[in-house]
């Protein structure tokens, strides 16, 4: 694929959309009262639902969604989009069970409620650190890697200063704000999401010629081999060994046929259309999503994160499905770390370049820049509703635990410091990031958060639910709960 970068009009629509966040920011923080922590850190508790909603949305549904969920896509197929149906059920059990309870309690955060709820601080301040970690590895390190992959790709420009000119858009509306700011831009960058993901999609399923067309491109799709590597050449004489078998039995050597034989390689399987692309919930022995692993696992491990937004996955799988059969030759490098250096500077895959290919690839001049500004705005509205919890967090559950009498200004001080220990903390863990599960952010999120999700998930459950729990039952009970299922 030819590269292409963006021209003028993708360039006015760019400095547009910056203009009108810019614009939604400051709004907000003349209109809003952040002079006190209340005012700063939960926007006065007064917030119409639309806000509230979009923000809800915007703050899940960042750049490593559109990325990750791609690239992931075009790895391994529709099954990742899995994740995020169980979202569905759950966002109503927060809404209609969870939060009720919440509100009522006047907490500020939730490890606040868990004080109220015992009475102790030792859950609380455990809590706390185990949502600040899962901020740094899944969260505020990921949306800076994966939203800098983008730019970089869109811009040419170099990824780690890329990653300084998004955390300082973010940081103008975080730190002036606060939570009202958030808000605000939030539904700003809403809009604008749902509108860039829906025109991708239309634009791309239109060009591939509708889902029948996917269907035929994809059978065809044969990564590229490099003939000049030893591995592209093994690939080469695996083809032809395997394609001359089938035809002195007498049979029609395909796609198909190559991939379900017994003496293709596992490299070459890889390099193939895979069968089970298209099914989402797959045999019992499949390693990428077997339905026995994920009907009884994955409800209790997005209890602690039921706000995610599942109907943002319908754009994205119709975009990242597309990806498979539009550019393929830039995922070649699946089987060959080689390759993959050579294309993205990743050995480990790159498959996280698929979404930005197809972005470049397919849409016109000045919509190229209307999805660079969709990409943005879900980097830049999970990173202000990430830095505002996190301060937040730490402010509130941890900090205020040591000072008892410290005063509004200080706390809002500390606030805004720990934002950017979170930032630098994220931003060494980048380089960790780029070697972990093939290249894949997606895979790489749900493997943290399945570690670290269900012991919090289980007691705040319990917490709502029995009325003989105690604070150092639960705590005895996380803390085994994360050491028996933790990797190290």
């Amino acid at each position: 694929m030819e590269a292409v970068s963006l021209v003028g009009a993708d360039i006015a629509v760019l400095v547009i959309y910056f203009l009108v966040v810019l614009g939604t920011g400051l709004f907000a923080m003349f209109r809003a009262r952040v002079n006190s922590v209340q005012g700063y850190f939960l926007a006065g508790r007064f917030m119409t639902w639309i806000p509230v909603g979009a923000s809800l949305f915007a703050s899940n549904i960042g750049s490593e969604h559109f990325i990750g969920l791609g690239g992931s896509g075009a790895a391994k197929g529709i099954a990742v989009g899995a994740f995020e149906f169980n979202a569905a059920i759950l966002l109503q059990l927060l809404g209609w069970v969870f939060l009720p309870v919440y509100i009522s309690s006047g907490a500020f955060t939730l490890p606040d409620y868990m004080k109220k709820r015992f009475g102790g601080s030792r859950i609380q301040i455990y809590l706390t650190v185990l949502s600040l970690l899962l901020y740094i590895f899944t969260k505020i390190s990921v949306n800076l890697y994966s939203g800098s992959l983008f730019i970089t790709e869109a811009l040419g420009w170099n990824i780690w200063f890329s990653i300084l000119f998004t955390l300082a858009m973010t940081a103008v509306i975080t730190i002036s704000g606060g939570l009202a700011a958030v808000l605000y831009t939030d539904l700003v960058q809403t809009c604008v999401m749902l509108f860039g993901a829906v025109l991708l999609t239309a634009i791309g399923f239109s060009k591939i010629g509708g889902f029948k067309g996917l269907l035929d491109f994809y059978g065809a799709a044969i990564s590229a081999i490099d003939v000049n590597a030893t591995a592209g050449a093994a690939l080469i004489m695996n083809i032809r060994g395997v394609a001359s078998s089938e035809a002195s039995a007498g049979l029609t050597p395909t796609v198909d046929s190559v991939a379900a034989s017994p003496n293709t390689s596992v490299d070459l399987k890889h390099a193939l259309p895979s069968r089970s692309t298209f099914v989402m919930l797959r045999e019992v022995t499949d390693p990428t999503m077997p339905w026995l692993g994920y009907i009884p696992g994955q409800t209790p491990a997005f209890l602690d994160d039921g706000a995610t937004c599942p109907g943002c996955q319908k754009p994205v799988l119709g975009s990242m499905c597309h990806i498979n059969g539009r550019i393929r030759e830039n995922l070649s490098c699946i089987h060959d770390s080689e390759q993959c250096y050579r294309i993205c500077g990743n050995r480990y895959g790159c498959g996280h370049l698929a979404y930005q290919k197809l972005i470049m690839g397919v849409m016109p001049d000045g919509l190229r820049g209307l999805m660079l500004a969709v990409m943005l705005a879900a980097l830049m509205s999970d990173l202000t509703s990430i830095f505002n919890s996190s301060s937040t967090l730490f402010t509130v559950d941890i900090y205020a635990c040591f000072r008892r009498k410290a005063s509004n200004r200080e706390l809002m001080i500390v606030g805004r410091i720990f934002v950017l220990v979170m930032v630098a903390l994220s931003i060494l863990w980048v380089p960790v990031i780029q070697t972990m599960q093939g290249g894949q952010l997606y895979i790489y999120i749900q493997s943290v958060a399945g570690f670290l999700s269900p012991p919090i998930a289980a007691v705040y459950v319990t917490a709502l639910l029995s009325k003989r729990t105690n604070e150092l039952r639960r705590l005895q009970d996380s803390s085994m709960a994360f050491l028996s299922e933790s990797p190290v």
